[in-house]
This record gives structure tokens, C-alpha cells and sequence, in this order.
């Protein structure tokens, strides 16, 4: 249905809107029904709308759902996270429009509004922020809580961002983790954030200097130049430098024929320099594959380990 027949001035607008609108977005109750059964408005949550051109993003979701809940309830978790710049669903979970995470302030009661996932934390005011008029946790807040909540790679993954992008500190986390004392996931908080790393530029990243930790092995550098004739040329993704040890994760980029030459170009000159590469690709986390990348490692830092049990 055309919206210039349900409208009766101007275009429906692109944020999100209640019934008590209705006259300032320019339609009425019967146009917006009329809109709503043929497609042209959506109905995100019980008493608010969009128009189906507006964006159908978490962030979205998170505006509409402020305008029919109170002001107790705060944006949080990976949907605070989305708010922040930072993307912390899977591809599957974004199929679907993600339920909208939320927590109430203590001593008030949940949201359970189809379409959220409504909780209740001990939230300090420095915890929470107010962007485009949406209540959400601080990315500091935001990211010690899915520090507890994810699983331990996704985790990593996620601190390691809101590093790089908000200028999240080990001390600043360090500092709040006895608030958290006693909450489940505390424990794997604590130990992901001596690993945190700023530099690193993607998911996959973290997850690859996680299970290098978590083998025992001592941490590489991450984003490491190595110089051509004195000039910085090439930019490795981990690197032991004095054992000239490079780990390189290859994610969906490397299959670009232009970008698979430039790899071998790459590394064809930097194998002919010494240096011993290892290269991790999607799917070498779990299992025989993972064993298969650290393996290489431990042997090429190491030659004993190549006669220990690994």
C-alpha cells in the first residue's frame, strides 16, 4: 500500500512513534491500521511503530522499545553494544530482528514485553548513558557485562573491540571488578582482561590470541611492520620477532583473487627472510584443526616441542 494514501501530509517519519503521535505524524488511527495489515508500518513492540523504510537494526528496536517502557528500564548487553558501534551477534542471530536487551534498574520490575530479554542488575548512574535519547549502559558497563555474559571467545572478542573503539582500559576494568564479586561470569572476566588488546582488528583476532594463551604459550606482538630496505611494508597480524614467527588469521577477505596474490607475494618474501608462517583460518578453533596451528607454533618457537606430547 502506498503511503501517500494513508498519510495526510508529508511522509511517515523514520523514528519511531506512538499512538499519542498520531497528529504529528500526519495520519490517523484508521490510516495507520490500514498501514499496519498491508505492510507499510511495522509494529516493533505493543504500542509503538515504524515505518517499513526505517532501518530495522537493534539500535532501532532499542529507540522504540524506550518510548513504551519507563524510564527504570536501561539498554544493555549486546544490544547496548550495537548502540556503541560495536556488533556482538552472530550472522544467525541477525537473520532475525534480535530480542532488545534490557535490564531494570534494582528494586524495579523487568520488562517481559514480547521481542526483549528484560533482566534486573545493581546499576550505579555512571553505568548508564543516554544516546539519541535511548537510556544505555556505558560502553565501561557494557563491556564488563558481556565479559560475564558471552561465551569466552565471543568474550575476548568483545572487550578487545570496546578497547580499540571506546578506550576501555585494564585498570579501568580491573577497578570495577569487585562490584562484581560473586555474579556468575565473574570468574571469566577476571581472567580475560590481562588479555585485553586494543590493537587487535577483529573477531577472529582475539579468538586467536586467546587459544595461544590458553596453550600455554608466551603472547606474540599484535600488528607487528616488518621493514623492507628500512621502510615498513608489510603488516603481520601476530609476530615473534626475534624467533621470526608471523601467525596470520585469514578470514573471508583472503578469498579475493587480488588479495590471495598479494598474500603470496607477502609471504613468499618473508618465508625467503627466515621467517616461519602459520596461518589460522575460519573453522581452526575447535578440535584437530586448532591442535594442527599451535602445534606449529610451539615448533617453530621451539624445537623441543616438537618431541614433547602436546
Amino acid at each position: 500500500m502506498n503511503l501517500s494514501l494513508v498519510k495526510t501530509d508529508g511522509p511517515l517519519p523514520e523514528r519511531p512513534f506512538t499512538t499519542s503521535d498520531i497528529e504529528s505524524v500526519a495520519t490517523n488511527r484508521y490510516a495507520l491500521a490500514q498501514a499496519i495489515s498491508h505492510g507499510d508500518v511495522r509494529r516493533p513492540f505493543r504500542g509503538v511503530y515504524l515505518a517499513a523504510q526505517a532501518e530495522d537494526d537493534p539500535v532501532k528496536r532499542a529507540e522504540a522499545l524506550v518510548q513504551v517502557v519507563s524510564e527504570h528500564q536501561v539498554i544493555s548487553d549486546r544490544t547496548a553494544a550495537w548502540v556503541h558501534g560495536i556488533n556482538t551477534f552472530t550472522q544467525t542471530e541477525m537473520a532475525q530482528p534480535p530480542a532488545v536487551e534490557t535490564c531494570a534498574v534494582r528494586g524495579h520490575t523487568r520488562t517481559r514485553r514480547p521481542g526483549t530479554d528484560g533482566r534486573s542488575r545493581d546499576l550505579l548512574p555512571e553505568d548508564i548513558t543516554v544516546i539519541g535519547g535511548v537510556r544505555v549502559t556505558t560502553p565501561l558497563r557494557t563491556a564488563l557485562d558481556l565479559g560475564c555474559n558471552l561465551n569466552r571467545r565471543e568474550a575476548m572478542a568483545a572487550l578487545n573491540e570496546f578497547a580499540r573503539h571506546h578506550g576501555i582500559t585494564r585498570s579501568a576494568l580491573d577497578e570495577q571488578l569487585p562490584r562484581f564479586r560473586g555474579r556468575r561470569g565473574v570468574v571469566q572476566l577476571r581472567e580475560l582482561v590481562p588479555l585485553l588488546n586494543r590493537r587487535l582488528e577483529s573477531q577472529r583476532e582475539s579468538w586467536t590470541l586467546l587459544a595461544i594463551s590458553d596453550a600455554g604459550l608466551p603472547l606474540p606482538e599484535a600488528q607487528v611492520w616488518v621493514d623492507v630496505e628500512g621502510i615498513p611494508t608489510y603488516r603481520l597480524d601476530f609476530a615473534y620477532r626475534l624467533a621470526k614467527v608471523a601467525i596470520e588469521y585469514d578470514g573471508e577477505d583472503h578469498d579475493d583473487p587480488d588479495q590471495r596474490i598479494y598474500d603470496e607475494e607477502r609471504r613468499g618474501w618473508l618465508i625467503d627472510h627466515g621467517w616461519t608462517i602459520v596461518i589460522v583460518r575460519k573453522g581452526d578453533f575447535t578440535g584437530d584443526r586448532l591442535d594442527i596451528w599451535l602445534r606449529e607454533i610451539k615448533d617453530a618457537l621451539t624445537p623441543t616441542y616438537s618431541a614433547r606430547r602436546f
